[in-house]
């Protein structure tokens, strides 16, 4: 029975991803919501949100010049997963990199620790990065 209600905790639901999470490198804190099936991440604080000249950081690394006025805090920079039951992963979304501009394929997962696991990867996932978050919650 304990090892029943033991594994009842460590079972997976598609709404653990939801809450706030802190990058990496603690630059950023990231709130995942939820709307319909689809899972998203806004960037909701940054340690430094101003430029050198005491203005909001912009998205001024965007390939399209329309988007690079665009504040950085408040930018949805996750989008479009879907929580996979057999894997226990949230797959076919993308990351936006608004250090570089770059928009990538990602998956997630959270790990037995409890972290959120990001894999950015263009093409397939065996070529990617992946960084740890941890609940800022």
């Amino acid at each position: 029975m304990c090892m029943f209600l033991g594994f009842m905790c460590l079972a997976q639901k598609s709404d653990d991803i939801l809450g706030t999470w802190l990058n990496a490198s603690g630059e950023g804190k990231i709130k995942i919501f939820k709307s319909g099936e689809y899972y998203y991440g806004n960037l909701i604080w940054l340690k430094n949100p101003l430029n050198d000249k005491g203005q909001p950081k912009v998205d001024d690394k965007n390939p399209d010049a329309s988007k690079r006025s665009r504040k950085i805090q408040g930018l949805l920079i996750l989008t479009g997963f879907t929580y996979d039951t057999k894997s226990k992963h949230w797959d076919n979304g993308q990351i936006y990199d608004p250090k570089s501009g770059k928009l990538y394929s990602c998956k997630m997962s959270i790990s037995s620790e409890g972290k959120l696991n990001i894999r950015g990867f263009i093409g397939i996932s065996l070529i990617g990065r992946t960084e740890s978050w941890t609940r800022a919650e």
